[in-house]
């Protein structure tokens, strides 16, 4: 989401210094360029060396370097963001004030791109008055300011003014400054989770679905814009995010009956779920005793979401559907494309070390129609959903 993004990072003069070093590997690992100036206090607690080895760019520190001048109007033009991460009481009272005296200041007084901060203090500093007058001043310059946490400080206290984790800077670079809300107005059903299909009050069929993979792809559809109306089955997962609306199943009969309600009004569906492909004949009504050696579990087969969805798919509607093989895969993934009327069929293979049931990370490979074939590497689940999602996208008639 950051490919090509010119992200200029400022660090201060704080203990927090060292957290740079995992910001600059996610911003790197995203895409995008970053290029690096630090305040000459912020040499005492983070190496030059290591942030220019991540960045790939030199790193900065004085206006004056080896007898040439550092060009701080050149950097502010440059960067499509300027990162202040730690911002330091020091530096942030120099902002305020107009102050220039190092390289940091005088390139944030030539940016003409967005500023984003991320202070890092003691308690008490953070605090007092004058802080809170500077934090108020330099957001009405537009700097945006991401809050403080609370945690163990390096004066040995636990309270206010730890710096945010490198990974809520991320997300924060992403959602505020480069996401691009390509699925706007789209509302999206999405299913995950197992079933369970009871066959007496206590006992059930189901299989070692957590639920993951959808949820995953359904946070990914909210943080692009969408609606998602979610289907899930019984899953463990707590699920409370904004735009999601979660419709609680448990069997493979409930999801179906829930999934035809809500596909008529979908731009897209995605069917993650792992549903029961058998269901016991009979339930019973009470608890079946243990009296033999052996018993007979007569099962039936449950209601096809996929191909009744198939079915009903106006041209307008995107639907997407999933194939866990351990045999044969691409072929019975290209097959059931065809079958079930979807547009796309993401394959999981039983064969694949990290991927399927219960794991955080995911390998999949999306069949498309006219032979269209995309693998990708292993990767989080949620990276998997934004592949996936991307895809989506892609497509000529979203």
């Amino acid at each position: 989401m950051l490919q090509g993004k010119k992200i200029l990072l400022a660090v201060t003069g704080s203990i927090a210094a060292y957290k740079a070093i995992l910001l600059v590997r996610h911003l790197v690992k995203s895409g995008a360029e970053v290029k690096i100036i630090l305040t000459p206090a912020a040499r005492e607690f983070v190496s030059s060396l290591t942030l220019a080895a991540l960045s790939k760019n030199k790193v900065s520190t004085d206006l004056f370097e080896e007898d040439a001048w550092v060009n701080h109007v050149e950097l502010g033009r440059w960067a499509d963001l300027m990162v202040i991460a730690p911002l330091s009481c020091n530096t942030l009272a120099k902002m305020a004030l107009g102050l220039c005296d190092n390289l940091v200041i005088a390139t944030y007084l030539s940016a003409k791109c967005q500023v984003l901060a991320a202070p890092a203090m003691d308690e008490d500093m953070w605090h007092h008055p004058s802080t809170k007058a500077n934090i108020a001043k330099i957001e009405s310059y537009g700097v945006k300011i991401l809050p403080v946490e609370k945690g163990e400080l390096a004066s040995g206290l636990f309270g206010d003014g730890r710096m945010v984790e490198p990974e809520f800077i991320f997300k924060s670079i992403q959602d505020n400054f480069f996401f691009i809300k390509d699925l706007e107005g789209k509302k999206v059903l999405v299913t995950a989770g197992p079933t369970h299909e009871s066959i007496d009050p206590v006992r059930f069929i189901s299989n070692h679905s957590s639920g993951k993979m959808g949820i995953a792809i359904a946070k990914e559809l909210v943080d692009r814009g969408a609606g998602v109306d979610l289907v899930l089955g019984p899953s463990s997962i707590q699920i409370d995010l904004k735009g999601i609306l979660v419709h609680h199943v448990e069997s493979a009969e409930e999801m179906y009956g829930s999934c035809l309600e809500k596909f008529p009004l979908a731009d897209i569906a995605i069917m993650s779920a792992a549903v029961a492909d058998y269901k016991p004949a009979t339930q019973s009504k009470q608890k079946i005793k243990k009296k033999n050696d052996s018993i007979t579990l007569e099962l039936t087969r449950t209601k096809d979401i996929l191909q009744r969805l198939g079915e009903m798919k106006r041209e307008d509607q995107i639907l997407v559907g999933f194939a866990l093989e351990n045999e044969n895969e691409k072929q019975y993934a290209i097959h059931k494309l065809v079958e079930k009327n979807a547009d796309l069929m993401v394959l999981n293979s039983l064969n694949d070390e990290g991927a399927g049931f219960g794991y955080d990370t995911n390998k999949v490979t999306i069949f498309g129609k006219g032979g269209r074939q995309w693998e990708y590497e292993r990767k989080s689940k949620q990276q998997v959903a934004k592949d996936i999602v991307d895809r989506i996208v892609n497509m000529q008639y979203v």
